[in-house]
């Protein structure tokens, strides 16, 4: 071992005896001189991690474990760096936190039943049945199915799949308001599902997710099922962030996302620490796709995935008439969680809600010291990804509360 891995070794060490949460540093972007006018400093430390760029001060502290958190300027007089700098961070995967600072977090799953409604105020009432529940139980977060609201589509006569769901869209300030409302009036996150929300001329899948605070986050879905373009011509969203919540930042992939590696990969990249994914399912085919692709995410990325879906039928709506869900909440494979990786789950095609505490320092623990460390052991250097998410503002919801108003009336 050479000097200055023997250095690094003894900073851990030292780290670890004196129970410390982490080692966080800066440092020289040695090389950014040859860079400095064809690419920024973060550009540039970014291309470093990637291993596009080899940086002999970043590249070596990447190899000891350590992550790049931004980059510093007017660091220090240095015209090789320019005065820039990366700040670094390593965490303590053997820290203890006080009992206080335990950082649990419990999640609530709704494996929802689809039944026809009579109105908009018969849907509000099922939902908040179950936010009730989640509430009662002290959850963090609440996760609802992908597309529920399609329930509102049973309360008219026969429409096309497409008819439907342009109709549906009308539905989505009265959607937002309602889970706005009771995520503010219960005081957790809610993960709202999915529903069907225009743009322009096309009709983007949007999950909107509501803080206690009022703020509400939309995630598109970026991946669109042959189904869904056929029937409800669904288009993808370009649009992918790590949402920080009052209990940890989290991100959400709708139903078919999670089939794609690259999308969990960038979401853990960010951050996240728990990724939803609500879902839509007609078979068992279909749900087992996004349950063992759901599992895979969780292991190679040593994230917890939480899953909800609707169950049940609704005979007069096309292409929504009959579904299969199971909800779940999948872990990494490793001593720190359950066995075989199923955190919890529920029971398949029957309406309930289920209930599951997860540590987050476990999470860390295990991507730093677990019988496989998938995260520190990637090979950039072989394995490059790239993405061109367009930038996404949250949108600040400012909707007052008491009667949810007039609701929009189809076929009109």
């Amino acid at each position: 071992m050479g000097v200055g891995s023997s250095l690094y070794e003894a900073r851990r060490k030292l780290c670890q005896k004196f129970n410390l949460r982490r080692i966080l540093a800066g440092g020289r972007l040695v090389k950014y001189h040859q860079y400095r006018d064809q690419i920024s400093p973060e550009e540039y430390a970014e291309r470093v991690v990637k291993g596009e760029i080899q940086d002999p001060v970043l590249t070596f502290q990447l190899r000891h474990g350590f992550e790049l958190r931004g980059v510093l300027s007017n660091y220090l007089h240095d015209t090789m760096s320019c005065n820039f700098a990366s700040q670094i961070e390593w965490l303590n995967p053997k820290f203890k936190a006080k009992p206080s600072a335990v950082r649990k977090v419990r999640v609530s799953c709704v494996q929802y039943q689809m039944r026809k409604v009579t109105s908009f105020e018969d849907f509000a009432r099922q939902v908040t049945y179950f936010v009730d529940i989640a509430s009662d139980y002290g959850s963090d977060f609440l996760l609802m199915p992908e597309l529920f609201s399609v329930q509102l589509l049973s309360q008219t006569s026969t429409l096309t799949p497409q008819e439907g769901i342009r109709e549906l869209t009308a539905y989505t300030k009265p959607f937002v308001k309602l889970m706005t409302s009771l995520a503010k009036r219960y005081d957790l996150t809610i993960i709202s599902g999915s529903h069907p929300v225009k743009r322009g001329k096309d009709i983007w899948n949007i999950s909107h997710i509501c803080l206690p605070s009022g703020r509400v986050v939309e995630q598109p879905k970026l991946h669109i099922t042959p189904n869904e373009r056929k029937w409800w011509g669904i288009t993808g969203g370009d649009q992918l962030a790590v949402i920080d919540t009052p209990a940890g930042k989290i991100g959400v992939l709708i139903c078919y996302d999670v089939e794609f590696p690259e999308a969990a990969r960038y979401l853990a990249d960010q951050g996240a620490e728990i990724i939803f994914v609500p879902f839509c399912t007609d078979n068992r085919q279909g749900y087992m796709r996004v349950r063992y692709c759901a599992q895979a995410r969780a292991i190679e990325n040593q994230v917890y995935v939480a899953l909800a879906g609707n169950v049940g039928n609704l005979p007069d709506v096309v292409n929504m008439d009959v579904q299969y869900g199971q909800a779940a909440v999948l872990t990494p494979c490793d001593f720190a969680f359950a066995r075989d990786g199923i955190a919890a789950e529920a029971d398949s095609n029957e309406e309930t809600i289920l209930v599951c505490d997860l540590d987050l320092d476990d999470l860390h623990e295990a991507r730093h010291s677990g019988t496989v460390t998938p995260r520190l052991d990637r090979r950039p250097d072989l394995f490059v990804a790239r993405h061109q998410f367009k930038d996404m503002t949250p949108l600040e919801y400012h909707l007052d509360e008491g009667p949810l108003g007039d609701q929009p009336k189809f076929g009109g």
